[in-house]
């Protein structure tokens, strides 16, 4: 394969080039990224001398195309999005712009090229959000519900994708995936905010909605599983991609603390984000039954590691704390 990974210097886009490198050693990877404030290429410093770097912007068509074109792109791998709830409640027009416009004009480069996949990265949260207490999950064909300004376009990407392989019949798949984390996740996202707080032993804010849950994947396990889409899965499908692991707001901080030897004083309430969403639970039955992928990786093991490796890559992360576009202690003064 000729791979272009766009948003390939983000969180989930740079674990999957390293995976994709070391699995696919003869496949060629080109990374295509507009370098906004949660990109690094730092997070590409293993395999930078094994994949050719593009600095572009996702909603440019004409560097879309040409791109693709040069490197003689086969497959798209589509990560790049903006991805924080709480910049959406602040600004959502730069979510709709990358999100749904940026991902219409990358489809329409890949269409006029030829590309053989198109493989869109989405979330759970394209399908509103579940009682804490409701015993379903939701499945591939649930509808669209979206809550947030980020929930919509993410909503309107999909549906993007799928009016692309309806109409012009471009082969394409979708995963969406539950909430990951790992090594290199900028220190935006709840785990690296508590866990690089608690090294300082700075307070770790928690919504006061402190028992809304999540499903926690490890991001390796969502590469495996892009992975078996992009060999094996059905052109036109989507794919849940999940662990079945679920925990709070406040149980992710006792595992921070508890990783790190630190009191449970830091843990601190602050007012909630608007819009914040209570559950999300993906039924993962599709792609375990078709494709045989099922994740690896032991939640509480790997949320250990991953704190671990936090605490041992302060050189990686602290440079980026200055970047966070958002305080999320600051909701209760934020704009209507």
């Amino acid at each position: 394969m000729r791979i272009l990974v766009t948003g390939g210097a983000g969180f989930i886009g740079s674990a999957f080039t390293r995976y994709w490198t070391a699995h696919h050693p003869e496949d060629s990877v080109v990374v295509y990224d507009a370098m906004t404030y949660a990109a690094t290429m730092e997070s590409l410093e293993s395999v930078r001398d094994r994949i050719a770097f593009v600095q572009g912007d996702l909603c440019d068509f004409d560097v879309a195309e040409r791109t693709i074109q040069e490197y003689g792109i086969d497959t798209i791998v589509n990560f790049a999005a903006e991805s924080h709830n709480s910049l959406a409640v602040l600004d959502p027009g730069r979510f709709f712009m990358t999100n749904v416009i940026g991902t219409q004009t990358m489809l329409e480069a890949a269409r006029r090229s030829g590309v053989q996949r198109f493989h869109h990265i989405s979330t759970c949260e394209v399908y509103g959000d579940l009682d804490l207490d409701a015993t379903y999950a939701f499945n591939e064909e649930s509808p669209y519900a979206p809550r947030t300004p980020y929930n919509a376009s993410k909503a309107g990407s999909d549906h993007a994708v799928r009016a692309y392989f309806e109409t012009y019949e471009l082969p394409i798949t979708i995963t969406n995936c539950a909430n990951n984390y790992g090594p290199y996740q900028f220190p935006e996202k709840v785990i690296p905010v508590f866990t690089t707080k608690a090294l300082a032993d700075q307070p770790l804010p928690l919504y006061a909605t402190t028992q809304n849950r999540r499903e926690w994947l490890h991001v390796d396990d969502h590469c495996s599983a892009i992975e078996a889409v992009l060999l094996n899965g059905r052109i036109g499908e989507t794919y849940h991609v999940g662990s079945g692991i679920e925990a709070s707001i406040e149980q992710i901080a006792d595992a921070v603390l508890d990783a790190l030897g630190k009191p449970q004083s830091l843990k601190t309430i602050v007012p909630d984000r608007p819009g914040h969403d209570r559950r999300y639970l993906l039924d993962t039955t599709k792609i375990r039954s078709e494709l045989g992928w099922a994740p690896t990786v032991e939640f509480h093991q790997g949320i250990a590691e991953t704190v671990q490796w936090y605490a041992d890559n302060e050189a990686w992360w602290a440079p980026l704390l200055e970047r966070a576009p958002v305080v999320e202690t600051s909701w209760g003064n934020a704009p209507a």
